[in-house]
Parts: C-alpha cells; sequence; structure tokens
C-alpha cells in the first residue's frame, strides 16, 4: 500500500496538473479557510505559522541556489529545512480551522509530498554537485535536526540572499493572509471574535 502511495506522489501527470492549477487550488484553500475559521485558533495558529516562517526566512538567508552547496545556518541541521519551515506555515494556517482531523490528514499528506520531493532532489543534487553533495547526505539529518557538521556556520544570516530569494515577499504573503484572517473575523465574519 504504501508503495502505491509513493508511486502516486511521483506521478508525473498529476504532478504536472497540480503544479498547473496551484495557484487556483491554493486561492480556493485560502478561502475556505478563511470562511470557516475559528476565530479561538487566530493567535495560535498565526504563531505556529510565524515559527514556520522564521524557518523559512531563515533559510532563504542561506541558501545560494546553483552557486554552492548549502551547509550554514538551519542546512547546518538538517538537510530539508525550508520544507519543515512550509510545513508549520501551513499548519498555523490550517489550525483556523479547529479540526484535529484536518490537522492530522494534511500531515500525513504533506509527509508523502515531503519525502517524494526530498528524493527528487536529492537524486538531482547528488548528479550536480557529486562528492561534496555525497559528503553532505551522510553528516547532515534528512529531516530531524541534528548536530552541525564541523565548519558548518550556525549563526548564519545573509541579507543579500534573503532578497536575492524573495523572502520578504515570503514574508509578505504569509503576513498578507494573517492579516486577511483578522480582517475577517473583526469585521466581516464570525461574530463569535473577541467573545
Amino acid at each position: 500500500m504504501l508503495d502505491a502511495i509513493h508511486r502516486l506522489f511521483n506521478e508525473p501527470t498529476l504532478r504536472k496538473l497540480l503544479l498547473k492549477s496551484r495557484v487556483l487550488l491554493g486561492a480556493l484553500a485560502l478561502a475556505l479557510i478563511i470562511w470557516a475559521m475559528d476565530a479561538r485558533w487566530l493567535v495560535p495558529g498565526f504563531l505556529v505559522s510565524m515559527f514556520g516562517e522564521a524557518i523559512q526566512l531563515w533559510c532563504f538567508a542561506s541558501l545560494d541556489k546553483g552557486r554552492t552547496l548549502a551547509y550554514n545556518g538551519p542546512y547546518a541541521l538538517v538537510r530539508n529545512p525550508m520544507y519543515l519551515g512550509r510545513y508549520f506555515i501551513l499548519l498555523g494556517g490550517l489550525m483556523l480551522l479547529g479540526s484535529g482531523w484536518v490537522l492530522v490528514a494534511f500531515t500525513v499528506i504533506y509527509y508523502f509530498y515531503m519525502v517524494n520531493r526530498v528524493k527528487r532532489e536529492e537524486d538531482y543534487l547528488l548528479g550536480a554537485l557529486g562528492a561534496p553533495y555525497e559528503e553532505y547526505l551522510r553528516i547532515v539529518n534528512r529531516f530531524l535536526p541534528g548536530t552541525p557538521p564541523p565548519g558548518a556556520k550556525l549563526a548564519f544570516w545573509d541579507s543579500r540572499l534573503l532578497r536575492k530569494n524573495h523572502g520578504p515577499a515570503n514574508l509578505a504573503a504569509t503576513l498578507l493572509f494573517w492579516a486577511l484572517a483578522w480582517a475577517w473575523l473583526r469585521f466581516g465574519g464570525a461574530a463569535s471574535f473577541g467573545g
């Protein structure tokens, strides 16, 4: 059964369809979340989402795509911190629905998405970067944070890389979602806001 699920997440036609429709699907999901949200989850969801956003921004400020192997900042702790950051950003938004079942379903789906996407990326990077990346794979965990390798700088932040990787735009988009959620609760939607 697990093999069938992994095959589904690697099906090229399905991946292309989801990639082409991701903006529409995302907009529909955001509208549904804002429309159906539970005001009691606004602050906890925001905090979880901002935790994920902090990870994302640290990734953006540490990643020089296509130029060097990223092993500083969060990449010194875990090979795929950006996917972990995205998980928490999305999890925080979904918390607004106030449903544990939605969070469990999302976590399972995101796990299969992340594991399969990362496997494809690692295969590509191994071919592109060779021995240095092979060594990185050997000493840095895929998803669970570990001890930084020798020579890695954990306290790493490059504002130029942050801008190059569109970190400010990512932050603005996340904050816009939360501003819309707050405005809907405050002015348009849930009568239960504030009591």
